[in-house]
């Protein structure tokens, strides 16, 4: 009997070495205090962008949770301000996939609030099908939507500088192509979707380089990172019928949120890493992505196509 109550217990023991060894990550270090300073998270109502946010208010910042349901990102930050004991703790609306909310949220944040020190550029979607004008929806939410918001804020970030960009990217950028032929165009299908999101991702390191370059010498530094894999909402799309096999192979292999959120936090309060500006990050140190991420012409390029898609173009 007791070999029998054995087994089982030494399975679960080995299953949480497993996950401990495989699902971690590495974590940041930095001790910086953020008081007096003021820090806008997309996406902060849940996963890595909550985890981040919770991060930020903890060492003192003033978090603005930029999110699309004012009922989650209401509670998020009432949650954050108990956990923290940090008052300066606020929801405001937006939604990535409306460019016109973009410009609302923009023209509301610069009326109300006089800082910005840190953009975590931090929401994300991985299918969604197109907006009402076409556009694939991925793309819009992952790259054109947080694109417009950095311009519009842009102004805002010189003035507090030094101050910070950070965007969450991902490994699937290794995936990614960027074809100004069919950019933005609304896609059918798991597979087509999964490619809008590496697309997407592309797009976003490639944003973080070209933005670095337009910035230097202003006092404002531009960080992309891939989080790791990330067992958080982005993964709803997996049918009902997989989840039996897919929820115990992400616990094992999958980060959990405060683990993903590690690089998101590294890139926005670690001393010392201005020198990398447009570096691309992953476990809370800098790596080489992908050469098709490292093209200035197509950096260049994209650009000046998404100045135009959201209305910015003269």
């Amino acid at each position: 009997m007791a070999a029998l109550l054995l087994l089982p217990a030494l399975a679960l023991g080995l299953y949480a070495l497993l996950h401990a060894r495989l699902g971690g990550g590495a974590r940041c270090r930095s001790r910086a205090a953020l008081r007096g300073r003021t820090a806008l998270v997309t996406g902060a109502n849940a996963g890595i962008g909550r985890a981040t946010a919770l991060d930020l208010a903890r060492r003192g910042a003033r978090v603005v949770l930029a999110c699309r349901s004012a009922e989650r990102g209401q509670a998020a930050a009432r949650s954050i301000r108990q956990d923290t004991g940090n008052s300066d703790v606020l929801f405001m609306s937006l939604d990535l996939a409306s460019l016109d909310s973009v410009r609302a949220f923009a023209e509301t944040f610069l009326r109300c609030e006089p800082r910005l020190d840190l953009l975590v550029l931090n929401a994300g979607i991985a299918s969604g099908g197109r907006r009402s004008d076409g556009c694939n929806l991925v793309f819009q939410v992952n790259h054109l939507g947080h694109f417009l918001l950095t311009q519009l804020l842009l102004e805002r970030l010189k003035h507090c500088a030094p101050s910070r960009v950070v965007v969450v990217a991902s490994s699937a950028h290794r995936s990614g192509r960027i074809d100004f032929e069919r950019l933005g165009r609304p896609v059918e299908g798991v597979l087509q979707n999964f490619q809008a999101y590496c697309d997407s991702k592309l797009a976003n390191i490639l944003f973080a380089r070209e933005l670095a370059g337009r910035l230097e010498g202003t006092g404002v530094t531009c960080y992309a990172l891939h989080p790791g894999v990330v067992n958080t909402a982005l993964f709803s799309f997996v049918p009902a019928w997989l989840w039996p096999l897919f929820v115990p192979f992400s616990w094992l292999f999958f980060r959990d949120a405060v683990s993903g959120a590690q690089t998101s936090i590294h890139c926005a309060t670690q001393e010392g890493i201005e020198a990398l500006s447009g570096r691309y990050f992953a476990d809370c140190r800098p790596q080489e992505p992908r050469p098709r991420a490292r093209d200035d012409t197509v950096a260049r390029k994209l650009w000046e196509v998404s100045e135009r898609m959201v209305g910015l173009a003269a």
